[in-house]
């Protein structure tokens, strides 16, 4: 089979897709423990890799969601690298423009949206999700694309939910497609030769840009211009690809729990409706700070509130009566620190868990999907603890 007649085979296949993954569930679960039994989703039928006309290279699907890498420069200057229209060229074109890729996959694609980042609501970031997991039962690997402004939030998302081990890499670009010095078709590349390569199984979601591979849980955009945005604090990037050598030097800590029950998150979203994920917001705490902003969370309708706070997490005493407050009325918060890295150490504070090392953004997707799935603070703060914080399983095996 051909890879043109491939790609026409997982359009064909992928069609009925978004139709699926727009599908609520019948059953909510308050409590992962007492969860009640959902059916599964419906299987989404794809091209079968193992069949022997398929290749034998590594069969790799690259989703395109939009972002500044799929971006067309206004009035047709390739020297404008700031004014384009984000989300313009689809995957599939992208892709076809990328040369010698056949010589390290068999590269198919799947247009999910076609959006900056920041466009998408976490219910689409459910759907995003299943569509990698459901890929995965067929596919060796997963790229998805995706703009860069909010892409450390979709990476850690799918990195919390995902069930496969198969790579999942997420890339995006920092100048659009079509302008000169463009970063976009190397990073597309690259993430597709990272996720073939298999080097990043187990490691859950992996982000790869400007030819360096960091953590989902880690990294963060430090930089609103630079190509070199995306920087892990402290722990530092997890390799580098040159040309045809990729180098890991790290692992994330899950990887220790490879192949074993303890490496999987709770957070099966095929288990719960996309309704239950619930509302969740971030207070940053400044000089003198004042207690609205909580207190407008909490009027929304926030279920928990993480804390961007100064130093070792601190908070404003107008901030904190709000806080209270707000735990009396059943909101949970999570505790970090505004200042790029730190670690936020558990307390006997009820209401309040600590954030570990992660920052706010990060700490807001993981209480969010806890809420999702219980409303036990001792359930989730344990999940902060063993989810969150990612230690190194000491001892632990690694296949």
């Amino acid at each position: 089979m051909t890879s043109s007649t491939r790609k026409r085979m997982t359009r064909f296949f992928l069609a009925p897709f978004l139709a699926v993954a727009m599908l609520s569930f019948t059953a909510a679960v308050a409590n992962a423990a007492d969860a009640p039994v959902v059916p599964a989703q419906p299987a989404i039928s794809l091209p079968d890799v193992k069949a022997k006309d398929i290749s034998v290279k590594p069969n790799i699907l690259v989703i395109g969601t939009g972002g500044t890498i799929s971006g067309q420069a206004n009035d047709g200057d390739p020297t404008n690298l700031q004014s384009y229209k984000s989300g313009t060229y689809k995957i599939e074109d992208m892709v076809a423009q990328l040369p010698r890729k056949d010589k390290i996959a068999d590269v198919s694609t799947y247009q999910f949206a076609n959006k900056g980042s920041g466009s998408y609501a976490i219910g689409d970031l459910y759907d995003l999700s299943l569509a990698v997991d459901q890929a995965l039962k067929t596919y060796d690997g997963v790229v998805v694309t995706s703009g860069t402004d909010t892409m450390e939030d979709i990476a850690y998302f799918l990195d919390l939910t995902v069930r496969s081990e198969k790579p999942v890499v997420i890339t995006g670009a920092m100048r659009p497609w079509d302008v000169i010095g463009t970063d976009a078709p190397a990073n597309l590349y690259n993430a597709i030769k990272l996720s073939a390569s298999g080097k990043t199984k187990w490691f859950g979601t992996v982000l790869m840009l400007n030819d360096i591979v960091q953590a989902a849980r880690d990294v963060t955009k430090t930089n609103a211009q630079r190509l070199d945005t995306f920087q892990t604090p402290v722990l530092g990037a997890l390799g580098y690809i040159d040309q045809d050598n990729i180098s890991i030097y790290r692992a994330p800590g899950r990887v220790s729990k490879a192949g074993t029950p303890a490496w999987s998150t709770p957070y099966d979203l095929s288990k719960i409706k996309k309704t239950d994920l619930p509302l969740v917001e971030i207070a940053y705490a400044y000089q003198d700070a004042g207690g609205g902003a909580i207190k407008g969370f909490v009027a929304d309708g926030a279920k928990g509130i993480v804390t961007a706070g100064t130093g070792a997490g601190g908070i404003s005493p107008k901030m904190s009566a709000a806080r209270a407050d707000a735990i009396k009325q059943g909101v949970l918060f999570v505790t970090t620190t505004r200042t790029g890295s730190g670690t936020m150490y558990p307390t006997d504070s009820d209401g309040i868990i600590a954030g570990d090392s992660l920052n706010a953004t990060h700490a807001r997707m993981l209480l969010l999907l806890s809420l999702a799935f219980s409303n036990d603070q001792k359930t989730i703060k344990g999940w902060f603890a063993v989810y969150g914080a990612q230690n190194v399983a000491v001892g632990a095996a690694t296949p």
